[in-house]
């Protein structure tokens, strides 16, 4: 009794000018469980590769347009490919030929006729290793959300909920994720109680500053000898008001 294996999955890209080639391991892929895309040449191939979206590619080494070679170059040129995983599809006699692109940066070859055993194992290993660089690549995106969130922290616009995505992971990142959420909660409410704080004490300063000028004119002499005019005054037109009568 044969132990049965998890089913693969994920996305690949088989580029392989041999239409046969191409039938056996289409049929071989989608058995695994896995979605597979066909290029019939190198052109096509890497045209289909730039556009994303795969987890793997089973790359020929000859074929028209663009060679393996050809393809492969590129891929390790760009950016968005420089990391998917290749598996050169290669003859048993063309030593040479997977040499060179193990050294252009390929990641495992297939040697034809293939095995399926062979192939599974290609394939596992394969997309093992494009689920471990997504993670990577995710685990510093993530840190990097939180460097940019103790950034804005310090330049008083971190708003809550900026760590939401971080603080979800179950793993040390997560927690220092919600850790440092809850701290930036609490040094923002901390500074809006010492704004609202310095308010009042503005208010009070200003209350007090006002009351010292004012004491400061009352208490003068000139202010004295208006009052005592003004009392003068207000005396004198009592006493004339009342002679009138």
């Amino acid at each position: 009794m044969t132990e049965r294996t998890e089913a693969l999955r994920g996305r690949v890209l088989v580029v392989d000018d041999d239409p046969v080639n191409r039938l056996l391991l289409r049929r071989a892929l989608e058995r695994e469980g896995l979605d597979v895309e066909l290029a019939v040449d190198g052109g096509q191939g890497w045209e289909l590769v730039s556009g994303g979206g795969f987890d793997l590619v089973l790359l020929d080494i000859v074929m028209p347009v663009l060679d393996g070679y050809a393809v492969l170059a590129r891929m390790r040129a760009q950016e968005a490919t420089a990391a998917l995983p290749v598996v050169v599809i290669s003859g048993s006699d063309d030593r040479d030929g997977v040499v060179r692109c193990i050294e252009l940066g390929a990641d495992d070859f297939l040697p034809k006729p293939f095995d399926p055993a062979v192939l599974r194992a290609r394939l596992g290993a394969g997309l093992a290793r494009k689920r471990l660089a997504d993670l990577e690549r995710e685990y510093r995106e993530q840190v990097g959300h939180v460097v940019d969130a103790a950034a804005a922290v310090e330049r008083g616009e971190f708003h809550p909920g900026r760590l939401d995505a971080v603080a979800a992971r179950d793993d040390a990142l997560g927690l220092l994720a919600r850790v440092f959420g809850r701290m930036a909660h609490e040094v923002a409410q901390r500074e809006q109680r010492l704004r609202a704080q310095v308010g009042a004490l503005r208010i009070e300063i200003d209350e007090a500053r006002a009351a010292r000028t004012v004491a400061a004119i009352t208490e003068t002499d000139y202010f004295a000898d208006l009052q005592r005019r003004a009392a003068d005054l207000r005396s004198g037109t009592g006493r004339q008001d009342r002679g009138d009568r």
